[in-house]
Formats: structure tokens, sequence, C-alpha cells
């Protein structure tokens, strides 16, 4: 179906794709700091769902539609902009935090957790974007069913985007530990974030549909 090559390139692309920061990245630490790697991984859980939807929305040729029709796209994506931009304020504000910090927050219901965890996967249209536009280059119509190859790559960015996300998220306490005795460390950090946060958001809104 699949032959190495093809696996092999497709898994270096989704790797790299992986440790590249981005809302999926910031949500798991933050959780993961304020209330525990379980909460981490219930959270990590509705991530996992987001990319299955996505992929399955792929394989049928809905995220096609999704791009095709302006309303629908231009919905989600200012959707996930105002949702990059909220997050970019909450780490920049006066008295806002890094989500590397430290901090006491109420502890949220693992229904609520798994359903944030999907929702910042799915207010992020550059997932929709990634799935129409990567797929496509490593599915060979004479490597058998299209549909197979879809899930089967798109299977594989799950399981290596899971299991990058999954390692951050329980070495994020160590991150935090770091930062916690270097304060211009975590100055740094939160400026940091906020505006790639920011920009990521600008960018989103300003990017012609394709």
């Amino acid at each position: 179906m699949l032959d190495i090559q093809q696996i092999l390139a497709f898994s270096l692309i989704a790797l790299a794709l992986a440790l590249t920061p981005g809302p999926n990245m910031m949500y798991l630490v933050s959780r993961s700091i304020c209330q525990g790697r379980q909460a981490g991984m219930i959270s990590l859980g509705g991530v996992a769902l987001g990319f299955v939807f996505y992929m399955l929305a792929a394989s049928f040729g809905l995220t096609t539609i999704l791009l095709a029709v302006p309303y629908a796209y231009e919905t989600l994506k200012i959707a996930g902009a105002v949702y990059l931009l909220w997050m970019a304020w909450n780490a920049l504000k006066p008295g806002g935090q890094s989500p590397f910090e430290i901090k006491s927050l109420s502890y949220d219901r693992p229904k609520k957790l798994f359903f944030m965890g999907f929702l910042t996967n799915l207010l992020n249209p550059k997932i929709a974007i990634m799935y129409l536009s990567l797929l496509p280059q490593f599915i060979n119509p004479a490597h058998g069913h299209i549909f197979l190859q879809s899930i089967l790559l798109g299977s594989i960015q799950i399981l290596i985007s899971i299991t990058i996300n999954a390692l951050i998220a329980f070495s994020a306490g160590s991150i935090a530990l770091f930062l916690s005795k270097r304060p211009m460390w975590s100055i740094f950090q939160k400026w940091l974030m906020g505006t790639v946060l920011a920009a990521m958001a600008l960018r989103i809104l300003l990017e012609q549909r394709r």
C-alpha cells in the first residue's frame, strides 16, 4: 500500500510540524503545569480527536468543501484567530502569566479538559490546510486505494504528533522549574509566546483563502 520512502518522508515532515510550537502545545503545557500530567493527557485526548476529525474530513473530501465555501472557511478562520489573540492577551496583559509558570488555577473537570483540547485543535484552520495540501503529495494512485492511503498517512501524523505532545506535557513541570529559577528567561518566554501567538492570528486573518 505505502512504500518505505513514502512513510519516511511523510514521517519526517510530520515530526517537524509536531515540534513547531503552536496552540496545541501551549494549551497542553499550561494544563499539565496547572493541573498535573493526568489533566495534560486528558487534554491531549481531545487534541487527538481533533486530528482524527480533520483526517477523516480530508479522506472523505469534506475539507475541500470546507475550503471551497467562503462562509464556512471564513467563520473557522476568524474563530481560530480570535482564540489565538485571546491566548496572546492572557500572556501579555498586565499581571498575566506564562503557561510555563507555576500558578494556581481552578481545576477543570475531565470532560471540559477533553473538550478544550478538542476545541483548541479544531479552531486552527492551518490543520485543515495542512491535511489538504500535505496528504495528497504522498498519495500514489498506483499503490492502491486512495482512501486507505490517506487514512494510513493521517494515522502516522497523529501518532507522531501525540507522541511528541505527550513528551512535552510530561516535561512541562521541568520546564516550569527551570524558568522559575531564571526570572529573565520566564519574562522572555512570556513575551516571545505572546508575540508569536499574535503574529499567528494576524497571519491567519490576512492570509488569502486557497
